[in-house]
């Protein structure tokens, strides 16, 4: 419940100084690395099915493009996490997701369900891959 403070009792309170707060900046993007790692790898392995589905010489430089992009934005992402100055922050390790579960828009997550929502894209893309395989097999 809230208490209305008049300016004098406020003035007893407050501790006025000249010095502002230090603030950390937290560039961290509140899931630990295997997360990211995994997100990665489905992504590098679609376009390893694809690669491999339809070799094809003109495909070469355009499939190497393609993983270079996915590697050097998620390498990029976890260079500026690690930034200074006064990055105080770390990444959550697998035993701090476990434990507190992640705050998202939707509403507080677990472990579990934090996983199951970064990955569901990946591991989407990575079916449809899987499929335009199986189509490709038996036609």
């Amino acid at each position: 419940m809230s208490k209305y403070l008049s300016q004098e009792d406020l003035q007893d309170i407050a501790v006025v100084t000249d010095t502002p707060a230090r603030t950390g900046i937290d560039r961290n993007f509140g899931l630990p690395g295997g997360l990211y790692v995994a997100t990665v790898g489905l992504y590098l392995g679609f376009i390893g099915l694809m690669a491999a589905l339809f070799l094809n010489p003109e495909l070469a430089i355009p499939m190497v493009l393609f993983a270079g992009f996915v590697v050097f934005a998620f390498g990029l992402a976890g260079y500026w996490a690690k930034m200074k100055p006064d990055n105080d922050s770390a990444p959550m390790s697998w035993g701090q997701l476990a434990a507190r579960g992640i705050d998202t828009l939707s509403g507080r997550l677990t472990a579990g369900e934090a996983a199951i929502q970064v990955l569901t894209l990946p591991v989407l893309i990575l079916g449809w891959g899987l499929a335009v395989a199986a189509v490709v097999a038996f036609t």
